[in-house]
């Protein structure tokens, strides 16, 4: 049985980000799940925006790095 849904047309998709492709065709980001006080003082933007995917998924880790550096701070 066939449910009407492609498997090879699946649209990008980053975990716990929300991800939007403006009518600009621009790419933005929206975190799920707000990052810790101490991730934001440090710099972690929860919402990204970048020309392409692949620049998204840079930026997306980019935050995320930011937010585990502050995260391993904090617990020091």
């Amino acid at each position: 049985m066939h449910d009407g849904k492609s498997s090879s047309t699946s649209a990008p998709a980053i975990p716990g980000w929300r991800l939007i492709l403006s009518d600009q065709n621009r790419f933005w980001a929206f975190r799920q799940k707000p990052f810790p006080i101490e991730a934001r003082r440090a710099g972690a933007e929860p919402a990204v925006d970048a020309d392409t995917f692949d620049e998204l998924q840079a930026e997306i880790a980019r935050q995320e790095k930011i937010a585990e550096q502050a995260a391993e701070q904090a617990a020091s």
